[in-house]
């Protein structure tokens, strides 16, 4: 009897872990924001090697991946080395702020323009959403909301004139902060081509449960970055994930429960990358190693 009771626990817990193993992991990426002093051919390596399933690029001046920087030759290089690398393009950074003055707004929709036209160019058949805050301060939120959302209707005019989706993060530090005011944002605008990015970090400096956000936000979500944070909304700093106790197995969990399907992509916060001494590929190493149990790698 006593074997009996124990082949039937073991084959219990071989059972259990099948079921386990047959979850189907979750896309990890990293999010090249993080290295910018790192070449793009070596930093697409570097996530490859890591065991990264894709990458965000970074499209701001001063990055590598700018737009007006790369040549037809130098996309088609690109596109090869992310094909090569077995890499997918799960975004394209960009940081605007949205409710501009005429000629800056101008200025965005042909980055927009320009960004979803990269993002064509290196991933025709699933181009990547664009991702980016959206600048000002909270307090300014009653006084911009009307013009950012008249700002946003012209950005998802471009967005779907170009088939690809922009997704705009609420940012503690910026007017939009909120998880309401950011549904109630897209809903107003009510275009498929107008998204939102869910940034758990954010949120938690301000008190606030990663199940209601996720409940919240999920739905209206297009792109998905991790990192962690300490301190509050109004003095805050930004760690790398791992760093400050997000537990990250139920936040995999809450994302298939969910049925979200959409990759997690870490961010390395300028907070970090602009200390010196910091390693990119050490960053990227260590974000992979504190996540990869939790999202099935």
């Amino acid at each position: 009897m006593t074997c009996d009771i124990l082949s039937r626990r073991e084959w219990l817990a071989a059972s259990a872990a099948s079921l386990v193993r047959a979850e189907p992991p979750i896309g990890l990426g990293f999010s090249l924001y993080g290295m910018k002093s790192v070449p793009l051919a070596d930093a697409i390596q570097a996530c490859a090697a890591i065991g990264y399933d894709g990458v965000e690029l970074a499209l701001m001046p001063g990055y590598a991946a700018e737009p007006k920087i790369l040549s037809p030759a130098d996309r088609k290089t690109l596109q090869k080395r992310l094909a090569d690398s077995g890499l997918k393009l799960h975004g394209l950074m960009e940081n605007l702020v949205g409710a501009a003055a005429d000629a800056d707004h101008a200025k965005n929709l042909d980055r927009l323009k320009a960004a979803a036209e990269l993002g064509h160019a290196l991933s025709p058949e699933a181009p990547p959403p664009i991702e980016t805050i959206l600048g000002n301060k909270p307090a300014e939120w009653d006084a911009i909301r009307d013009r950012l959302t008249k700002r946003l209707e012209d950005w998802a005019k471009v967005a779907a004139a170009a088939k690809t989706v922009i997704a705009v993060k609420p940012h503690v530090g910026n007017a939009l902060h909120r998880p309401d005011d950011a549904v109630r944002l897209v809903k107003a605008i009510g275009s498929p081509w107008l998204k939102l990015a869910y940034d758990f970090s954010h949120f938690t400096l301000r008190g606030l449960k990663l199940g209601d956000t996720m409940d919240a936000i999920l739905p209206h979500t297009a792109f998905i970055h991790v990192k962690d944070a300490a301190g509050t909304a109004e003095k805050f700093e930004f760690l790398l994930p791992g760093e400050r106790g997000t537990d990250y197995a139920d936040y995999a969990k809450r994302l298939r429960a969910a049925n979200c399907r959409m990759p997690v992509v870490v961010e390395v916060s300028g907070m970090i990358s602009g200390k010196p001494g910091y390693d990119p590929v050490a960053a990227a190493k260590k974000c992979h190693s504190s996540l990869k149990n939790a999202f099935g790698r």
